[in-house]
């Protein structure tokens, strides 16, 4: 008896939290785009028991090839009791147009409820296989993985962001999917975006109803102009298809099957900057940045340090470009500036601050002029150049030594003798004559040697001299010897990097860019790999080590989408160092 009553309570009790519920009457469609010769289920529901007296509306633009079918199931979930009485109806289209599902009605509780109506775009009429029904048609029809480009013509240095969505239907299920081949972004500097789990959310694809997820996000910044394209990403998906029975319960019965689903190949046609108004210093930033020149000490003493800070600060291609370089009286000693890069990979692209920073040790006392800085970049978003300027700077050394500075007027300024009481002592007015047996320095091979010594020195300073006035002379020289020093210290970080995937081969890309920049005085903002190719063909390069050298630039890119241990970093490592000593062999 007491089962008995136990099993009543939890009947009513299901039958009372049902009944609580507000109820709802909605109408449903499989699809609401589709051609005149395809087919479509419409589906009434209401979640409240009591209903009846269904009434079917009059499908006036469409032929009812199926239904009505009934199905009731309630359920208990976390506490939660659930009802669902459906009306189902097969449907195809007399022809095409613009059509208005009318609205059912149904009566609960002596009201009439009406349903909502449904919009139906119906169009050409479309290719169909021989069977309609068959499960690889209808998971082909109800699933589809999509690629989303933010931006199909950016300019060359800004920043796009492609998104991978997996659209699913209410009318399939999705019970595993794996990537087989992932993409690939010949052309362009990328980077992931981290995505903060996969969550499922609600959406429209072709105008229909979907659920979607996130599979991949990645920015994408063009080094080159024209034409780009992005291969597909494909997948491994196990379906669930409905097969069109149900089981006891009324639970639609669905086979499993694998299919492979691959996303439509992208076009990016990429602008090139403008060359109207581009600044001389223009070296590639594009974006919305600010920049500053600071110092960290304008007054200090000799041999005292003091910073000197170079810092460019927004939102665009931060790690595709070099900052302004910094010019300092000779007086000053400057060391090699230290890289510091503070940047977060967002959607709208690279966002944070790089910075250089210069320390400065002075010798002489006085004041120096450290000159006005300028760093210009591209707004794409104004599509305009904009250069920022920054103030000279003052060093004020306050104590060291004297700065003695030639004139041609020098003046000899006679001056007093001071007498103190040790200037004059007692004159010894008788000697002693000892003899000296030692050879005499006079006429020896030592005096003949310092008698010719300044002879040959003058004109040793004067040629040494006069090279050092022709490489300072030499503008680009001295660039390109910049440059060689810069491909060596990146090179220098790549090995201090191994380990750190992202950091390495970042480092190992750059190191390479400049190198070509010292031996081929080719811009950062101007390299591609056809480019690199032709170039080096010209200065008769075997092909061997232009592939080579084209291999490295295209691991680096490579590099960041697969798996990569310490011994293949070592080996890039390695290899980079070779590529690099083979082309300067014969350049």
């Amino acid at each position: 008896m007491k089962l008995k009553f136990y099993i009543s309570f939890i009947i009513a009790l299901i039958s009372f939290s049902i009944n609580a519920q507000d109820a709802v009457f909605k109408a449903t469609v499989s699809k609401n785009k589709l051609g005149v010769n395809q087919r479509l289920r419409v589906e009434f529901s209401i979640n409240k028991q009591g209903a009846d007296n269904f009434k079917t509306p009059k499908f006036k633009n469409f032929k009812v090839v199926g239904g009505p079918s009934q199905s009731i199931s309630e359920s208990w979930v976390n506490g939660k009791a659930s009802f669902s009485q459906k009306y189902t109806y097969i449907l195809q289209p007399k022809r095409k147009g613009e059509f208005n599902l009318p609205s059912a009605s149904i009566e609960l509780d002596g009201k009439v409820i009406q349903s909502n109506t449904v919009k139906i775009i119906v169009l050409d009429a479309v290719e169909l296989p021989k069977d309609p029904n068959d499960p690889n048609y209808v998971a082909q029809q109800n699933i589809h993985l999509v690629a989303e480009i933010s931006n199909g013509g950016p300019y060359v240095g800004e920043g796009i962001y492609v998104e991978y969505r997996l659209y699913v239907s209410e009318n399939v299920n999705v019970y595993d999917y794996a990537v087989t081949e992932a993409p690939q972004y010949n052309g362009f500097w990328n980077q992931d975006i981290k995505i903060n789990g996969m969550q499922v959310k609600m959406g429209k694809y072709n105008g229909e109803r979907y659920r979607y997820v996130t599979l991949q996000k990645a920015l994408l910044i063009p080094t080159k102009d024209g034409k780009l394209t992005i291969d597909p990403m494909k997948m491994d998906i196990i379906v669930g298809v409905p097969v069109g029975r149900t089981d006891f319960f009324g639970n639609p019965i669905t086979k499993q099957l694998r299919k492979e689903f691959a996303s439509a190949r992208k076009t990016i046609r990429a602008k090139s900057l403008p060359l109207a108004n581009k600044p001389e210093d223009f070296n590639g930033a594009v974006g919305q940045f600010s920049f500053d020149v600071s110092l960290s000490k304008t007054a200090l003493k000799a041999n005292e340090s003091s910073q000197i800070t170079v810092s460019v600060k927004g939102e665009g291609n931060l790690k595709l470009f070099e900052l302004p370089q910094i010019e300092t009286p000779k007086e000053l000693e400057v060391y090699q500036p230290e890289r510091k890069e503070k940047v977060k990979v967002t959607s709208k692209g690279l966002r944070g601050s790089v910075t250089d920073n210069y320390t400065v040790v002075p010798e002489y006392k006085g004041k120096y002029k450290i000159p006005k800085v300028s760093f210009s970049y591209f707004n794409p978003k104004e599509k305009v150049y904009q250069t920022i300027t920054t103030e000279d700077l003052y060093v004020d050394v306050l104590q060291g030594k004297e700065l003695v500075t030639n004139s041609d007027d020098n003046a000899v300024v006679k001056r007093d003798v001071k007498v103190t009481g040790n200037n004059f002592r007692y004159i010894q007015n008788a000697t002693s004559f000892e003899s000296n047996k030692k050879s005499d320095f006079f006429k020896s091979g030592l005096f003949y040697a310092l008698l010719l010594l300044p002879l040959i020195s003058i004109p040793i300073g004067i040629f040494i001299n006069k090279k050092r006035e022709e490489r300072a002379g030499d503008v680009v020289g001295n660039k390109l010897r910049k440059a060689d020093r810069l491909a060596k210290k990146y090179l220098s970080q790549a090995q201090k990097q191994l380990g750190n995937k992202e950091a390495f081969y970042e480092a190992l890309e750059r190191a390479l860019h400049n190198y070509l920049k010292a031996k081929l005085g080719v811009e950062t903002s101007d390299i591609s790999r056809e480019k690199i190719t032709q170039l080096l063909q010209d200065k008769k390069v075997t092909q061997t080590d232009i592939d080579n050298f084209i291999s490295v630039l295209n691991d680096c890119d490579f590099a960041r989408y697969t798996p990569i241990d310490n011994v293949q970093m070592h080996q890039e490592y390695e290899k980079a160092k070779q590529v690099i000593t083979q082309l300067d062999k014969q350049l």
